[in-house]
């Protein structure tokens, strides 16, 4: 069974997700503050972590830091009552996938837990793709660049994912964030651009073979 880590150091905001979180079938644990949350994923395993960001002891981004050191594929949404574009951008930057802002509806966090899921679940065959010394391998969700693994957020190998899949196609803003986020989008579009721009920096010199298309999208070139 699916296990989820609720970690917010409000009981009744983790009571009120664990209850809707078994009614979709999961199995959930809780956590009131990063510290608890750092040391439960020491000696358990769990398949995605809602963690808030404004806790006691640990806040949730520095939680998060600590806890992909040993499990960089685990998948975060993370919670906050602020909405400050610079949580945003600073929670993808410690490898958030998703990002949901107090008061939130219990039943779109389902359906974004749902997606994340859906995406990160392993896939079948050994595909790879390969562009100069970069090799994207889809079975074991992982990029290396002359051999050596870089280390993306499961976000941003998602994102450099469906591009790469896509060579060639224009991608628009809206493709990109229904497919790769795997839910209607609402709202701006700085999340995208935002997850562009960490996936770019993580990749170096093969940045290069993302392409912005002004006013559409993205698009991945096999040759730059």
């Amino acid at each position: 069974m699916t296990k989820i880590l609720i970690v917010d150091d409000e009981a009744k905001i983790r009571e009120m997700i664990a209850k809707y979180a078994k009614h979709e079938g999961f199995e959930t644990d809780q956590a009131s503050d990063g510290m608890e949350a750092v040391e439960k994923c020491e000696t358990k395993k769990y398949d995605l972590v809602v963690m808030d960001i404004m806790m006691p002891n640990l806040d949730g981004f520095s939680a998060v830091k600590e806890i992909r050191r040993s499990q960089p594929n685990l998948p975060f949404i993370m919670l906050s009552a602020l909405g400050e574009e610079y949580d945003r951008v600073h929670g993808f930057d410690v490898g958030a996938d998703d990002y949901v802002v107090k008061p939130f509806s219990s039943k779109e966090l389902m359906m974004r837990i749902h997606a994340i899921l859906k995406r990160v679940r392993p896939g079948a065959g050994g595909e790879t793709l390969q562009v100069e010394d970069m090799v994207i391998d889809y079975s074991a969700r992982t990029v290396t660049i002359k051999g050596e693994r870089i280390q993306l957020s499961p976000k941003e190998y998602e994102l450099l994912a469906y591009l790469a899949k896509n060579a060639g196609i224009a991608l628009t803003r809206e493709q990109l964030l229904q497919n790769v986020w795997g839910y209607d989008f609402f709202g701006d579009d700085r999340t995208l651009d935002t997850h562009v721009k960490l996936l770019r920096r993580n990749l170096g010199d093969y940045a290069k073979y993302i392409v912005t298309l002004r006013g559409v999208g993205y698009r991945f070139e096999k040759q730059s």
